[in-house]
């Protein structure tokens, strides 16, 4: 059975998708509304953890179904990792067991079913957001708090060891970017390179260019908090040119770094439409981060409605955006291009030439790569 002959898919999502106003979210989003549009029906499936049912899904889905997440601190203990011991459900596994039709598995968070005997022969496509036990090692390697030290590092072992036993089951797993398609390809001998979908359906201009920069981000993840700081005390405090930082939930230090610098401005916890003109209007989108895994969303939009885009190298490594970016290196060499590019105007022909290069990175591109897998 495929795809293309039902018509009919499962998407299991590692959180309700809506309101897409973060990474994950926004992927899975932008991915139903995508598969919609192409005449693919969804069920849906979304565990609860920290979001309400989202009854604006039905309008792109055939069936919403919720599970509530466990969160209980025994299973800590278990040999899997806690973001897939967390998300096991037994009346997910019944109501799958009732059809036939693939399941695509979104992120190693969704991925508890694959070993249960009722779905035995099943078509499973893993969608791998990030080379997960990376990830969580390097949020351990930045993390202040010892708890949440401790839980980083024992969870990356874990998603180390279980990713090994995993992910060799999936009939294809899609990889967010080049460079994790590749790591997959050597690992499994499988992997898709599928981008991250998103909101932009082409590329936009916007007429509005105001004199700021700027960087969004879900400032609850330690990730872009780090990133948020370094541009705050390494980059703009070499500078005077005004910097606007929006993003959900910034941490105490943050949020008074920024009140004691006079060319810093924070918007915590803004709606997206609010951060999407931020994008558009700003000079420079400026784009650090120390974690080089999947790809950033935040890059996508950057270069889909923004203008200038200043990243470091970690942001664009293996994407093959390197081209459409000013790469830096250092904290030295980033407010030396924010000084230099305040002064150049963002012109129509450099907007053009990222055409090409980001006709890959839309969503009905990935949608025809998804439907070629099948």
């Amino acid at each position: 059975m495929t795809v293309l002959d039902s018509k009919t898919i499962h998407i299991i999502s590692f959180t309700v998708p809506f309101p897409a106003n973060y990474g994950g979210a926004i992927d899975i989003f932008y991915k139903i509304k995508s598969f919609h549009k192409a005449g693919i029906s969804i069920i849906l499936h979304c565990f609860l953890y920290d979001r309400n049912e989202a009854p604006q899904l039905l309008k792109y889905c055939k069936e919403v179904h919720y599970y509530k997440r466990k969160m209980s601190p025994l299973l800590l203990l278990s040999r899997k990792p806690f973001i897939v011991a967390s998300r096991n459900s037994q009346e997910l596994v019944d109501r799958i067991s009732k059809d036939d039709h693939p399941i695509l598995l979104e992120g190693v968070h969704s991925c508890n079913i694959v070993d249960n005997p009722q779905l035995t022969g099943r078509k499973f496509i893993i969608r791998n957001h990030n080379i997960e036990h990376d990830y969580y090692r390097i949020l351990g390697s930045v993390e202040k708090n010892l708890f949440k030290k401790w839980y980083f590092q024992m969870e990356s072992r874990k998603l180390r060891s279980y990713e090994k036993k995993t992910f060799p089951k999936a009939s294809e797993i899609l990889g967010i970017s080049k460079q994790d398609t590749d790591y997959l390809k050597a690992n499994y001998n499988k992997g898709l390179h599928v981008s991250a979908f998103h909101q932009f359906k082409q590329q936009k201009l916007s007429a509005v260019n105001e004199a700021f920069a700027f960087y969004h981000g879900n400032l609850a993840v330690s990730e872009n908090n780090l990133a948020a700081l370094f541009l705050v005390n390494k980059v703009f405090s070499r500078t005077n040119y005004p910097l606007i930082i929006a993003g959900n939930s910034p941490s105490k230090e943050l949020i008074e770094l920024c009140e004691s610098k006079g060319n810093v401005t924070i918007k915590a916890n803004i709606d997206s439409q609010e951060i999407t003109s931020l994008l558009e209007s700003a000079h420079m989108n400026v784009l650090p981060t120390f974690q080089n895994s999947g790809i950033k969303l935040k890059l996508l939009a950057a270069l889909f409605a923004g203008k200038h885009c200043l990243v470091n190298r970690p942001m664009v490594k293996g994407t093959g955006l390197e081209k459409l970016c000013v790469v830096n290196e250092d904290a030295e060499s980033f407010a030396n291009s924010v000084d230099s590019i305040s002064k150049v105007p963002f012109t129509k022909h450099q907007f053009d030439e990222r055409t090409e290069l980001l006709t890959n990175f839309k969503n009905d591109f990935g949608v025809a790569l998804f439907q070629e897998l099948i």
